[in-house]
């Protein structure tokens, strides 16, 4: 349906101003839309207040016409403000990408945010997009973190594999689990995207685990067999510093 389309794409280029601003073309290469189209959803967006041109011809920002109706949304804002040093500092000593994720009480993993490498062999962008999160690291350090009742209610959702490297398996799971809370990170080797690794470390807040810092790679090269160990602690550290930063700000 026509309309749904549009509500999607909508969605796709508020998603993308949320990171960061963006002119029509850049705005247009990062939602994969044509040009036109997204000039005239932004056209749209600014007579509703959604988005902001601050001079003809400049960067779209989110506009103030969101406030009433994104109260939700300021945290996870300021998530990606306060992330963006250790994300820039991760992808500076790794050579790979790195991301900040939140999972919703449904169990689904968002991509918010994400510093690619400067490397001819890139992964693609996942700003925006979601996963189930038994089947990538950034949901598996959040799992692990969460009470038990919760973490059995997902389970008996059922667990769908995204890839045949996905473990699906409930016990299997359980037992995972309790590695992730005793290593401090978690692994994933092909398991959301095949052909991609990833580690993750958990990121917590007043109020317990809130969101994962993570870094992905082409399986061909990340991770290096002998670093498999330092990235899950370097990662963890990252998370740790966010974590502490976060909670001083709360207080």
């Amino acid at each position: 349906m026509a309309g749904v389309q549009s509500i999607e794409r909508a969605f796709a280029i508020l998603r993308a101003l949320a990171v960061q601003p963006y002119g029509v073309t850049e705005l247009a290469t990062k939602v994969d839309l044509p040009k036109s189209t997204v000039a005239r959803l932004l056209s749209a967006l600014e007579e509703e207040g959604a988005v902001h041109q601050e001079v003809v011809g400049g960067d779209y920002s989110l506009g103030s016409g969101l406030d009433d109706i994104t109260g939700g949304a300021q945290p996870a804002r300021n998530l990606i403000s306060v992330a963006r040093p250790y994300l820039n500092d991760l992808t500076e000593r790794t050579g790979e990408t790195s991301g900040v994720n939140t999972v919703d009480e449904d169990g689904w993993v968002y991509f918010l945010d994400q510093v690619a490498t400067e490397t001819d062999v890139q992964v693609r962008d996942w700003t925006g997009e979601y996963g189930l999160a038994h089947t990538v690291p950034a949901g598996l350090v959040v799992l692990a973190n969460l009470d038990t009742d919760t973490v059995e209610r997902y389970i008996s959702r059922g667990l769908e594999a995204s890839t045949p490297n996905t473990v699906t398996d409930a016990e299997a799971l359980r037992d995972r689990l309790g590695q992730v809370r005793s290593a401090g990170y978690a692994w994933g080797w092909e398991e959301f995207a095949e052909g991609i690794n990833s580690v993750a470390a958990p990121v917590f807040g007043p109020n317990g685990v809130e969101a994962a810092l993570h870094i992905h790679g082409p399986a061909y090269r990340f991770p290096n067999p002998d670093q498999i160990h330092d990235l899950g602690l370097l990662v963890a550290e990252a998370a740790r510093q966010l974590s502490d930063q976060l909670v001083q700000y709360a207080d």
